[in-house]
């Protein structure tokens, strides 16, 4: 990933009304904690139990990780991590798991999407570079989600009818030992 790629990313996310928080790993919790709204579903984060190194990636105690119908009907805000981001179309790539990611991020209000810097790519061939060994391989079934839910099949724009009303992205930057972390929770615009 680079520099371009992450600003090319940030400043699509933004035209699709899309607000973005950077920090680095270290910070999750409190990141998706500012992002997220009561009551709030998720989906444990990768780090949480699969690489003890990576144990700082994590969800707020707060987040109800294994909902029922009902807890998800009600959830206002669906915390889930996204496999890959297409920078060019500010893309997020959500996979359908025996974990619950595809109806925690689609039937919900607000989804903070938690996406490492790392698995942003530039463009939809890269994505495609991405997902056909899996899809081979693994069969793995990946929704491609651009923003908000949004419609005019019948009339006006609504938004919320197909997924959530808004998106909000958690963004993890690397972060190297000598750099500073101080930049945890700053929302970031298209031009920083």
């Amino acid at each position: 990933m680079s520099v371009a790629d992450r600003s090319t990313f940030k400043r699509r996310l933004d035209s699709l009304g899309v607000s973005v928080t950077e920090g680095p790993p270290s910070a999750c919790a409190e990141l998706i904690d500012e992002a997220a709204r009561d009551p709030a579903v998720g989906v444990a984060l990768g780090g949480e139990n699969d690489d003890p190194a990576d144990a700082t990636v994590s969800l707020p105690d707060r987040v109800e990780t294994d909902p029922t119908i009902a807890d998800l009907r009600e959830a206002h805000t669906g915390v889930t991590a996204a496999e890959l981001g297409v920078a060019a179309y500010g893309s997020v790539a959500i996979e359908a798991d025996r974990a619950g990611t595809e109806p925690v991020s689609l039937f919900v209000d607000r989804h903070v999407v938690v996406l490492r810097e790392a698995d942003l790519v530039p463009d939809m061939p890269d994505a495609f570079d991405w997902l056909g060994p899996r899809a081979r391989d693994e069969s793995v079934d990946v929704v491609f989600a651009t923003g908000p839910s949004a419609t005019a099949d019948m009339g006006g724009l609504v938004r919320g009818a197909h997924g959530p009303k808004e998106v909000h992205v958690v963004l993890l930057r690397e972060v190297d030992g000598a750099a500073d972390e101080s930049g945890a929770g700053e929302e970031v615009t298209a031009g920083e």
